[in-house]
């Protein structure tokens, strides 16, 4: 994929990795990608986005999650 930007004299003063970053950090927080493909869109390895997002304060854990995980500890020790 090719993204194009406008010529724009503010866009110049702003690296591509960072444009990069951004645009991935967004896509994830808006909930558009995985933190796998918005690692790779930013070209950072997984541990380096999640260090992004901490950060950025962009929670990368959800309610939905820990529900999950809640319901997996109750239904191990349960039995």
């Amino acid at each position: 994929m090719t993204l194009t930007l406008p010529d724009d004299p503010a866009l110049e003063q702003i690296a591509e990795c960072d444009i990069r970053l951004d645009l991935a950090c967004g896509l994830y927080a808006a909930g558009r990608v995985s933190r796998g493909i918005a690692a790779r869109l930013a070209g950072l390895e997984r541990m380096d986005f999640d260090e992004e997002l901490f950060r950025r304060r962009i929670p990368s854990y959800t309610e939905e999650m820990l529900k999950e995980d809640l319901e997996t500890v109750n239904a191990l020790f349960s039995k």
